[in-house]
Formats: C-alpha cells, sequence, structure tokens
C-alpha cells in the first residue's frame, strides 16, 4: 500500500484502467466458449452496468464534487450541475458525431454520421463511446486523490476502478458474442471485442493528467463524468436492458439493483 501511495496519479490511472481494459478482454474470450448470448442473459448485463455506473456517478463523483466546491465563490451546487451538464453534453454531441448502433438496432439502423462501415465496427465504436467516461472517472478519482481531496483516497479511487472492471467484464462478452452471432470468427469477434476498452486508459491518463495540473477544474472535472456517465446509461444500458419480454425486463432491473449495490458498497466501504 505504502508503494501505491507513493506513485504518481497518472500512473496509477493508467495501472487501474489497464485492468479494466483487461477485464473486457477477459469477458470478450467468453466467444471462445458461446456463440450466442442469451437476450435475457444480455438484459442481466446491461443492467448490471448500468446500477454501477449510476452508484459510481454519485459516491466516487458527484458528492466529493459537490464536497469540494464548498465554500468557494460559485455556489457549490452550481459547479456540480456545470460540470455534470458539460459531461452530458460532451456525451450527447458525440453520440450525433461518431457512427454507432445500439445492440438492438435493426439492420440498416444506424446513429451518428452516415458512413459504410459495417455493423460489427458500428457495434465496437458504440461500447467505446461510453468507455470514455468510464476511464475519465477512473483517472480523475485518482488525480483528486493525489490532491488530497477529502473522502477521497487512493483506496476509494481503487474502489471506482473495481466497480468499473466488474461491469466490463459482462460488457466485453455482450459484445464479442452478438459479433460471433453474426458470422465473424471467434478470433475476431474477441479482437474486436476487447478493442472497445482501449480507450480507458487513454481517457483515464487524461483526466487524472488534467486535474493534477489544473486543480480548479477537479469538482468540475468529477461533475463532468459523472453527466457523461449518467447520459450513457441513460440513452443507452437501460433502454437496451429494457427491451425484450417482461420477465426480460424484471431481471434486467434486478441486475441493475445488485449493481448499484456492490457498487455502492465498494465505494462507501472502501471511501
Amino acid at each position: 500500500m505504502e508503494w501505491i501511495n507513493n506513485q504518481s496519479p497518472i500512473l496509477l490511472a493508467f495501472l487501474a484502467t489497464l485492468i479494466t481494459w483487461g477485464l473486457t478482454a477477459l469477458g470478450a474470450s467468453m466467444v471462445f466458449f458461446f456463440k450466442t448470448i442469451n437476450k435475457r442473459m444480455l438484459n442481466v448485463m446491461l443492467g448490471f452496468a448500468s446500477g454501477v455506473m449510476i452508484a459510481a456517478s454519485f459516491w466516487s463523483l458527484l458528492a466529493p464534487a459537490i464536497e469540494m466546491a464548498e465554500g468557494k465563490s460559485i455556489p457549490s451546487f452550481l459547479v456540480a450541475a456545470i460540470g455534470f451538464l458539460g459531461g452530458a453534453a460532451f456525451l450527447w454531441i458525440a453520440d450525433k458525431i461518431i457512427p454507432h448502433i445500439h445492440f438492438a438496432a435493426r439492420k440498416g439502423e444506424s446513429e451518428g454520421i452516415n458512413t459504410r462501415l459495417r455493423r460489427s465496427i458500428l457495434l465496437v465504436f458504440s461500447i467505446t463511446l461510453h468507455n470514455i467516461p468510464e476511464g475519465l472517472a477512473v483517472g480523475v478519482a485518482f488525480g483528486a486523490a493525489a490532491n488530497g481531496m477529502d473522502g477521497v483516497t487512493v483506496v476509494s479511487a481503487m474502489a471506482v476502478a473495481i466497480g468499473i472492471g466488474l461491469q466490463n467484464f459482462p460488457e466485453g462478452a455482450a459484445v464479442s458474442i452478438p459479433l460471433r452471432g453474426e458470422g465473424l470468427s471467434r478470433k475476431k469477434s474477441f479482437l474486436y471485442g476487447q478493442a472497445s476498452g482501449i480507450v480507458e486508459p487513454i481517457a483515464g491518463v487524461i483526466g487524472a493528467a488534467l486535474v493534477t495540473s489544473i486543480q480548479a477544474i477537479l469538482p468540475y472535472a468529477l461533475a463532468f463524468a459523472a453527466g457523461a456517465m449518467i447520459y450513457v446509461v441513460v440513452e443507452e444500458l437501460i433502454p437496451e436492458a429494457q427491451s425484450g419480454d417482461h420477465n426480460s425486463t424484471d431481471i434486467a432491473t434486478l441486475g441493475c439493483i445488485i449493481g448499484f449495490t456492490i457498487m455502492m458498497m465498494l465505494d462507501v466501504g472502501l471511501g
């Protein structure tokens, strides 16, 4: 633990997001054992990911942002609101520009700018898009810990990384197995599935570097990551998890509750 406390937050963010990427790859490796994924299981995975991201957005990001902004010239709730709306706006713009599709999209349906890219690539782009705020969340958390921010420690930053890693495992499987079902080889399905997590170390390093070099933006950065994560949950994960019959949606809701509970316990317990 002493070694960890003595390391650069940028290095710690990089190492932590390498692990979250590795868990995405581990989940993607499930394609070597399964060719198809049950719709109910996919809904549970997406619901679980939603719960983890919602809990992390509050306990790991928004609450610390509000606490850090207290006593400043700008009201703390306004700082959090500006950052939160900025994060949501960033993902909204990216959603309109980057070509991608959702899991349940019909053939020919896509979002973002018009493109002739294959459906498999568009699906990977979709997951890559919402891995950006996940990497940012880890990086900003380690940056906040390095700045000695009250309520944020290296251990709590590690809890953020663990929570995101937990939901990255089923997410990796939720990408690679459908790709296999569309006719790609197991090797290509795995490579595409794990590739969706590459952006996390990049975003993690950027987040940690920014908040350690410009401390004034820290509360805004925390709230920004929260807004981006909530945008992904509401715009993509929950609608996808709630598609299907009544039993599937019930299971997805249960997955969300479990994911939320696990992340809450990690964050509060380790924080």
